[in-house]
């Protein structure tokens, strides 16, 4: 059989932005994905629902392989004919073992590529606002490990000339021996002033930065408690950081969002959220499903040309009917001469994507919005198609048809409360790790709720309700919770505008 071939990709230090493109587009056509503790998880959600997801991460003092193993199951993978992506944090090449797969792949005549990835050492001084090289301090930098044995007495690194030969020096794993590396460094002919950059969790909305003097750094880091993994700066270029420091000044950075909808449909908040620094974890307690009976929207569609307009209210609204419309082989042309209505800018978009734009958005981007626009404009003698979710209001129809037109409403998706996310969702807030949780739809919520019931008051501790919008608020509120903040408008934008006021004002 002809082997496989094995992909090195680097999957950067956390921040899933920071993969590169052909990292991804490897990612998305390998069969197996063998993944360590360093690569976010995250980047799991580019590839095809069927690759195999095997974890080989190592933390301190904890492996969850051997690399023996590791590089044997690389062989192996490759061997069955497998597309394999081993994704490691960081970049291959740089203190992650990546030379010693590739030698094992090379010797087994196993084909490899090496995706590079943005390095660790590298980001989180981006990230923390340090420039490791400045032509008015210094030319030079060094990578390092500092996994060190404390009980050497001698080291294999030239103290010497690292002290006094290099500006800058970046540490990575040495946070066990930072005091040995300090105290080398300074007896070596290290000024003891030179300011040092302990990050840990570069790049991620948890990063922590603490700076300090090379010979107090260490008693620094032991008060106040910051663990591996961490990056060690030694160097005048960490003066900068007072100066250039921008992530950490993000308005949300360091706070942590449960987002209660499915990822495809939450992507769009993720990226809003992260852009001003947030950390957002997507676990949905809804999941689209199908009707259970598709008849009433069948009819609907086997007599498109009686309807003056398409009336849309949700996003996975327009997927379900664009999904039915082409089960039935029919495209754009069949809704020809038909009024399209979307409740607000996230579902035009929507629409757009499938060809359309919209003919009418009301200025209130509600279900009350569409019925006042429609209403005024007159709807007498018209007929109008309203697909909708099981659980929907019936304000749209009654309204329209008391003020004289004809509605159909067809079912054309359900939203149901998947299984298995509440041990995690009560993890979360057991611990007290989540700063809000965002309520995106009443159903979000409410299913939330069917989860604890009465318990999800005490479990709720300090953790905020944000909601899209005031039907989600009125059904938070029904149950007996608070509601910390709600937009004027009922879109994203606003909902992330607003939480950016929120926490510039607390």
């Amino acid at each position: 059989m002809k082997p496989g071939k094995v992909y090195l990709i680097g999957a950067g230090p956390g921040d899933p932005g920071l993969l590169t493109i052909k990292g991804r587009d490897c990612l998305a056509q390998a069969d197996v994905i063998i993944y360590d503790y360093l690569a976010n998880p995250v980047l799991l959600g580019y590839a095809q629902s069927s690759a195999e997801r095997i974890y080989v991460g190592k933390s301190c003092g904890k492996h969850s392989m051997p690399q023996e193993e590791i590089n044997q199951l690389l062989v192996d993978k490759a061997s069955a004919g497998l597309s394999v992506a081993r994704l490691k944090g960081g970049d291959p090449y740089v203190f992650g073992r990546g030379g010693e797969e590739a030698t094992i792949l090379h010797q087994q005549q196993i084909p490899f590529e090496v995706i590079p990835g943005v390095t660790a050492g590298f980001a989180a001084a981006a990230y923390a606002g340090i420039p490791l090289t400045h032509r008015d301090i210094t030319t030079s930098l060094a990578l390092l490990t500092g996994h060190e044995r404390p009980d050497r007495k001698l080291s294999s690194l030239d103290w010497q000339k690292l002290a006094t030969g290099l500006g800058t020096l970046i540490f990575y794993m040495g946070m066990t021996n930072l005091k040995m590396i300090s105290e080398k460094l300074i007896e070596h002919g290290r000024a003891p002033e030179t300011p040092v950059a302990v990050i840990r969790w570069a790049t991620l909305p948890r990063q922590q930065t603490l700076t300090g003097r090379l010979d107090q750094i260490a008693d620094q880091v032991k008060t106040a408690g910051i663990k591996p993994p961490a990056i060690i700066i030694i160097g005048e270029v960490v003066r900068y950081r007072e100066e250039l420091r921008w992530y950490d000044n993000l308005p949300l950075f360091g706070k942590r969002f449960l987002l209660t909808r499915p990822y495809a449909q939450a992507a769009g908040m993720v990226a809003l959220l992260q852009a001003q620094g947030a950390e957002t974890i997507c676990i949905p307690t809804i999941e689209i499903a199908e009707p259970l009976d598709w008849s009433a929207c069948d009819q609907a569609l086997s007599q498109l040309g009686r309807y003056t307009g398409l009336i849309l209210t949700s996003a996975n609204g327009v997927e379900s009917f664009f999904n039915r419309l082409s089960y039935h082989n029919l495209d754009l042309r069949a809704l020809a001469g038909i009024e399209i209505i979307a409740v607000g800018p996230k579902t035009a978009r929507t629409i757009e994507n499938h060809g359309l734009k919209p003919d009418l958005i009301p200025q209130d981007f509600r279900a009350e919005g569409v019925v006042e626009e429609l209403i005024s404009r007159g709807v007498t003698g018209k007929r109008y198609l309203y697909p909708r979710t099981e659980i929907a209001r019936r304000l749209i129809p009654d309204s329209l048809s008391a003020a004289g037109a004809e509605v159909d409403d067809p079912v054309v998706y359900r939203t149901i409360a998947p299984a298995g996310k509440q041990e995690m969702i009560r993890h979360l807030l057991e611990t007290g790790e989540l700063d809000a949780i965002c309520f995106s739809s009443s159903s979000t919520f409410d299913n939330l709720h069917a989860m604890f019931g009465d318990e999800l008051q005490k479990l709720k501790k300090a953790t905020d309700f944000f909601s899209i919008g005031p039907l989600t608020s009125q059904t938070i509120r029904k149950h007996g919770f608070e509601v910390a903040l709600e937009p004027e408008k009922s879109t994203l934008d606003d909902l992330v505008a607003a939480m950016v006021e929120y926490y510039s004002n607390t």
